[in-house]
């Protein structure tokens, strides 16, 4: 029988806006896309799961044990709810 489950885990996150700051605070590479021509940037993460690319908006989720991955935004917010730091 088919039921439904719900996450009850915690995790840290933190919302992707591009600053050289969160660059420098989770090791990002910083990459020139070139094939389009707009110099638009691309941003990879290194993960426990390996190398993904990480857009402006997107979150960063750490587990307490250090695990860590990208979320799309729209995902995150129908996923997640903020609760109280204990």
């Amino acid at each position: 029988m088919l039921k439904e489950y719900r996450k009850t885990a915690t995790i840290k996150a933190e919302q992707f806006d591009g600053s050289e700051e969160m660059i420098k605070k989770y090791g990002i590479g910083k990459f020139k896309k070139f094939t389009q021509g707009n110099g638009e940037s691309i941003f990879i993460v290194e993960t426990t799961e390996g190398s993904f690319q990480l857009n402006i908006d997107d979150w960063i989720a750490i587990e307490d044990n250090g695990y860590s991955w990208t979320i799309k935004d729209d995902y995150f917010k129908k996923t997640y709810e903020e609760v109280e730091a204990k």
